[in-house]
């Protein structure tokens, strides 16, 4: 955990709010409530950009969105995605002109292309690399080519194969759907090779985002552990659990050390609200007026308080602070309830 003054909001001393999009911003089409006018309050007064595992769209069509959606500022430049940290990778690997075989949409071809690469779909082309990320019309015949073209590991003198991100689950308007782990997990089974990943929570990405808006105490907002969360926390990044998107409060409650969030949020209008401390005396945790007690392997809630928000930031605490796995207690139901908006 990161310190603080007692009294502080999220925002308190942050110069650049860096935001992850699906389940954080929007969930589909649509916008979560409260997530743009938070954050454009928020980006009143400091750098406001956003960072996104999805490949399957440009930056310029990222920015247009957020921008329908309400959030009127958001210039191309305001985005940083996963192809484009891609081809940081790319770059240190093959020079630009070679010929790569894209499994992907737009939004990796055209950082492609812009970055000097020619494009291909096919193994014939000997492609010196493969670049793989998500895109609704990802099929079998697009996993087959880059298995075709993957086939010699490269120890042995095959191509490098890059991953924008491999999050396993996209959240949309009807739910979550399959993301682009589970079609890199396909080419490996296919190949027994594992891809070298660009995105969350791999660094590439958060290191082209502090790179690119000159920020010296930036804030991560994002609404999965596994990427966001663990990414953050592995750039250095002070970090925000959104409970919009993907992850639970049963989810916070078992989070392994290297992806505890700074922050545990509700919702997005809680940037601009002063944090609760946590306070511990002895086996006692206390968040507002929520209280989590440990005995042994069980957790007693003491009192559920009056914000349920507050209960999950005192149950995870407490649990974390004993450094056991969730595994290891007896978890009543209410603590993990689930009151929180998601797709």
């Amino acid at each position: 955990m990161f310190a603080r003054a007692a009294g502080s909001t999220p925002l308190d001393g942050v110069d650049a709010v860096l935001a992850d999009l699906d389940g954080v911003v929007y969930a589909g089409p649509g916008p979560l409530p409260h997530a743009v006018e938070s954050l454009t309050r928020a980006g009143e007064t400091r750098r406001l950009g956003y960072i996104t595992n999805n490949a399957s769209r440009t930056d310029a069509t990222v920015a247009a969105h957020l921008r329908e959606l309400g959030l009127t500022k958001t210039a191309p430049d305001d985005v940083v995605t996963s192809p484009q940290a891609a081809m940081r990778l790319l770059r240190e690997r093959v020079a630009p002109g070679a010929t790569v075989l894209v499994v992907g949409g737009e939004g990796l071809t055209v950082e492609l292309e812009k970055a000097g690469y020619v494009v291909t779909r096919s193994a014939d082309d000997a492609p010196a690399a493969v670049v793989q990320g998500f895109a609704p019309d990802v099929g079998w015949q697009h996993l087959a080519e880059a298995a075709y073209a993957l086939a010699l590991p490269e120890d042995e003198g095959g191509i490098p194969w890059i991953a924008t991100n491999t999050d396993w689950t996209i959240p949309q308007a009807r739910g979550l759907a399959p993301g682009n782990g589970t079609l890199v997990s396909a080419v490996h089974t296919a190949v027994g090779r594992l891809a070298v990943v660009a995105g969350k929570p791999e660094r590439p990405i958060f290191d082209e985002a502090v790179a690119r808006f000159g920020a010296t105490n930036p804030l991560f907002l994002g609404d999965r552990l596994d990427t966001d969360i663990a990414g953050a926390q592995a750039a250095g990044i002070p970090s925000v659990l959104v409970l919009t998107g993907v992850d639970r409060p049963k989810h916070v409650l078992a989070a392994p050390a290297h992806s505890r969030p700074t922050y545990i949020l509700g919702d997005l209008r809680e940037l601009h609200e002063p944090y609760p401390e946590v306070k511990t005396s002895g086996d006692t945790t206390t968040v507002r007026d929520a209280v989590v007690r440990i005995d042994g392997p069980d957790i007693h809630i003491v009192s559920e308080g009056t914000r349920p928000i507050d209960l999950v930031r005192a149950g995870s605490a407490a649990i974390w602070a004993t450094g056991r796995g969730i595994f290891g207690f007896r978890v009543p139901e209410r603590l993990y309830a689930d009151p929180f908006h998601r797709p």
